[in-house]
Formats: C-alpha cells, structure tokens, sequence
C-alpha cells in the first residue's frame, strides 16, 4: 500500500534523526547490524549529514515502518509520533548497549604486551587500591566505590597526593620517610622497559633537563629509549642562573653537550616553568610537529605547557584542573599519566620521576629535600675571597701560599681538598643557598667534620649519626689547563646539587701575574662526597656577566651548521 505523502513544510521542524524516520525505507520494522559499532542510515537525503557527524566504523542500520493507509484508515498524527518513539527508543538501547560492551573491552597495548587499563591517581599515575594506607595510590574504600559507581575514577586523587599538594615531605623510596617498601618508586632501567616500545613507534619525546644540574639529570643511554624519533630538549629552571648570565652562551653550551650524545635533537629550548619563559616556543614547535605523539615529561613543565596552551585550545583548559602534581620530592610521578591536551586528538604523558642513584636526593632526609632545591637566582660564593672575614693565621696561609693546604665543605654534603693549585686558583660553588661554607687546614677537616656535622655542617640535619653514612667517597681530580687567565679551567658538577667553577688565575689583589708561570699547568683536587653520588668534570658553563666575556663560539663546518640544532630562549 502506497504510504502517505509528507510535505517538507511539515517536517522544518524535526530533527535530523526525527526526519529519517519519515525518509526511511518501506520495509517492515527492523534494525540491521553491518557491524558491532552504530551509525544511523537513512535515504540518501539525509544520508550525507550523518557520514559527516558519524565515524565510519560506529554505525547501526535502522528503518522505520511504512505509514500504510488513506483517507480514514488513515493514521493519525499521534499515532506517527508514537511510531516514531518506539523506533528512537530501540535504536537507543542497541547503542546503549554497544558503548557498554565497547567500555568493557578497553585494553592497553604496552611493549607489545595487552593487558587490561587500571583506574589510576591523576596526580602521580599510581594504580589505586583501597588495601594500604601509607602506600601510593590509596584511597578510602567508600570514595572508590562512589567514584566508580558514578564512572570518576580517573578524577581521583590518592592520599599520598593530598599531603605532597600541602607540603609534606612523602617520597615512595624505602628508608627515606617514606613508603616503608618503596615498591612504586621508579629506577632508571625500570622507566626503560615501560617506555621501551616508543623507539618501535612514532613519537615526539620532549626530554627535560635541569640547568643547575645537567650532568646528574641528563638521563644516560637516552638513544634506547628514543630510537630514531625527534627530540626536542627542554633546559628548565633558566631562570636560577645567576645575574647578567648570556643565555645565547648557555644555549650553545648546552648544544655542544648534547651533541657528544649523538640524538636526534630538532631543538634546544630554554624555559622556565616558574615564569613561563620559553614555553610558548615549545608549545608552538610541539603543534608543529607532534603526530598523536607520546611526550615525555617532567609535572612543573607539563602544568605550565597546560597554561601556555589553554589560552587558544580548550582541550588544555580543561586538562588543567586534573594536571599532575608538583613537589621536591623525587619520585612525585609513579606511573605514565595521560592527559587530553589536544583539541584535535593526540596525547600528552606525564612520565615516572627516574630514580637516578647517583643524585644528592637520594642519599640525604626527606626533610633536607627541600634545602637541595633552589629558589632564586644562584649567587656563586667564591673562595679565597676579600669579603669573607678569616683569622690571621689563615689569612697569612692563603697569601703565601694560596688554598693549598685548605679543604672546603659544602654544607655536610661535600668536602673538597686542594692539593696542588695556583698562588691565585680561586673556587666559585654555584649551589642551594642553605649551603654554607666552611674553609678549614685539612689536618683538621675530619676532626672538625665530625664535630660539626648536623650542626653547622648541614644538611644532613638533626642527628645524622642514626642513617647519614658520611663522605665515604673520594674522587682526585687531574685538572690540566691551557691558558690560566682566558677562563675557568673547568667545573667539577656534582649531581643533584651544583657545581663548582675552578678558576686557575681568579681577580684576587694583591698577587702578581708571574706566580702563575711559577709552576706546570695542573691543578689536583680530591673531592668527598656520599658513597653514590657522582662527581662529574666538564667544560665552564658560561655563568654570570663574566661568562660573555671569556666564553668563546666554536667554527662550524658547512655540514656542521646544517645538523647542528638551533637554541631558543
């Protein structure tokens, strides 16, 4: 039987999935699955307006009924309406259903293995559980099942985040305060094998590096982890250098560094997450070149990316009210935390703090954490030096015969002992400001660092006799130099604190040039300090107004300066 016909004037006012209820086929009522994943398909028509709303591999097949009678048989209005009801209440239901089933069979592809996705804390990336209290990712019993029942567990916060926001001081690593296990913190090889796979994939890495400490938090045998993809190096907390410091000198400084590790590197970016500085160059190369890449990144650096970004991309807005948390404590990040940041697709990840051994925060409390972490600019204390009051035995020592003979401490982390230097070798520390520094005969630095550390010699505080194993390691240190009075000779880093600028002929008065032509060329230096911290020897970074003038540009070949990466600031 014909179906009766409808005029366009009276379907302006329904909606398009209204309308394909009216414009659908004349067979009898059904609904046809083409695959496990709805669309809506409808005459031609209308057709085209679902293909451009509705991706191809999320379609159902519906029709409706044809409207059979004429004349008195026939239906009326209310009688199309409720046709039209039944068939929407059934295709609801069928997608209702598929989303469901879809839901459930979430998996998570990682390192070629499959394994099933866990609700984990937006803060640090751990896996919930409700089981033990000091333990990261824990959350009260009645919360989870509240945030589940209501599908908002990846809104959740564990309670180890809570107290990191307010202050305190809870690392995940054994014997330092805090989780007694330390199972969730994070080594260095462990971070290797969850992020193995990306060097098999296409991905953009953004690798982050702390200026103060570049040697310690350059994460060694980064080219396993990368493979051939781009980087783009992120150099954080420029903003600590010291006064009337020449960034163009400190980014060509840190290039000629990273080339001796042979990445792929696109760029060098100088930032600053505290102030922002530098971080719309890395949002807008970030645009550029990412491909629905995985980023590797530090909390700080991610939260400002999210701030820069949410001014022109809701997407970032949005992610910024569960953006990871941020403290001194390393190990903050415990698991791979996926943030939507994008507004066209694509993923921004937050992974695991690495537990690097080798740094100062390893071995001392978890309430010194935060005396290791600079605050303001870096002001270098420099020795010998006219402005530091000394007795007159030590002031006649040093005018004779410069530092040799002296052993300087660097708060109770560090001691070192100048064996063989220049009239005028002046040591410039660049480091936390709580750090003080005491300068002592070395026949006397052992009986004096036993008496004073915990006391003047801090950190470590309080009583360290109880888990402060003391400066069992000692490094000698050959220093050969060029020219004494172009520029330092060298700095010796030590990671996770500083470093030191060793400058063979410092501007101390009152000594001539010759002395200098007194003796060979070397300077021998045993440094001390904590049995895994490393001690590292590299060239002067270029710090201060001083760095200007001595720093000097390397000649590049043709071939050179096409592979070379740029530096922004």
């Amino acid at each position: 039987m014909a179906s009766r016909a409808l005029s366009l004037s009276s379907l302006s006012s329904l909606s398009p999935i209204s309308l394909s209820h009216h414009l659908a086929c004349s067979t009898p009522s059904s609904l046809r699955f083409y695959s496990s994943k709805p669309i809506v398909v409808v005459n031609k028509s209308v057709q085209s307006h679902y293909d451009e709303q509705t991706p191809a591999d999320t379609r159902v097949s519906i029709s409706t009924p044809e409207v059979e009678g004429t004349g008195a048989a026939a239906p009326t209005r209310g009688d199309i309406f409720l046709e039209r009801q039944k068939s929407f209440a059934a295709a609801t239901t069928v997608l209702a259903a598929c989303t469901k089933k879809k839901k459930k069979k979430k998996i998570d592809k990682v390192g070629g293995s499959v394994k099933v996705s866990l609700p984990s804390c937006y803060g640090c990336g751990a896996p919930l559980q409700t089981s033990e209290t000091d333990a990261p990712g824990y959350v009260d019993p009645d919360t989870y099942q509240l945030k589940k029942k209501h599908h908002q567990l990846r809104k959740v916060i564990c309670g180890r985040c809570r107290l990191l926001s307010h202050g305190h001081m809870v690392t995940a690593v054994g014997g330092h305060g805090g989780y007694s296990g330390g199972k969730q913190f994070v080594s260095a090889e462990e971070l290797r094998k969850k992020l193995s796979h990306l060097r098999h994939e296409k991905a953009l890495i953004v690798k982050l590096v702390d200026i103060v400490d570049f040697n310690g938090s350059f994460l060694g045998r980064v080219r396993d982890l990368a493979g051939a993809n781009p980087i783009i190096l992120v150099v954080t907390k420029v903003d600590l250098l010291p006064k009337g410091t020449n960034l163009d000198c400190v980014g060509d400084w840190v290039v000629e560094a990273t080339m001796k590790k042979k990445l792929n590197v696109l760029s060098v970016r100088l930032t600053s997450s505290k102030s922002l500085v530098g971080i719309a160059g890395v949002v807008s190369e970030i645009q550029k070149e990412k491909k629905g890449a995985a980023n590797v990144g530090k909390s700080a650096f991610i939260s400002a990316l999210l701030k820069m970004m949410s001014y022109k991309d809701p997407v970032a807005a949005a992610a910024q009210k569960y953006k990871p948390i941020q403290s001194a404590v390393p190990g903050t990040t415990l698991g791979p935390i996926q943030i939507d940041a994008f507004l066209g697709g694509g993923k921004l990840y937050d992974t695991p703090g690495v537990h690097l051994h080798h740094r100062q925060a390893a071995v001392v409390h978890s309430e010194d954490l935060p005396a290791l972490a600079p605050q303001s600019r870096l002001r270098g204390q420099s020795f010998p030096n006219s402005q530091v009051a000394l007795d007159e035995w030590t002031a006649g020592k040093i005018a004779s015969n410069g530092l040799n003979g002296f052993s300087i401490f660097w708060g109770g982390l560090v001691r070192v002992d100048i064996l063989k230097v220049l009239p005028r070798t002046r040591l410039t520390f660049y480091g936390p400001k709580g750090l003080q520094i005491h300068m002592v005969p070395t026949d006397k630095a052992d009986e004096f660092y036993q008496a004073e550390v915990g006391i003047s010699l801090t950190p470590p505080t309080g009583n360290p006799s109880n888990d402060w194993t003391g400066l069992e390691t000692q490094r000698h240190l050959q220093i050969k130099f060029e020219d004494a009075k172009s520029s330092p000779a060298c700095d010796v880093a030590v990671s996770g604190l500083g470093w030191i600028a060793v400058e063979p002929v410092g501007r101390s008065p009152g000594v001539s040039d010759s002395d200098s032509e007194e003796t060979d060329k070397e300077l021998l230096l045993a440094v001390h300090v904590a049995k895994p911290v490393e001690v590292f020897i590299r060239p002067p970074m270029p710090a201060g107004k001083a760095g200007e003038e001595w720093y000097q540009y390397r000649e590049l070949t043709e071939m050179e300066e096409e592979v070379r990466p740029k530096w922004y600031f």
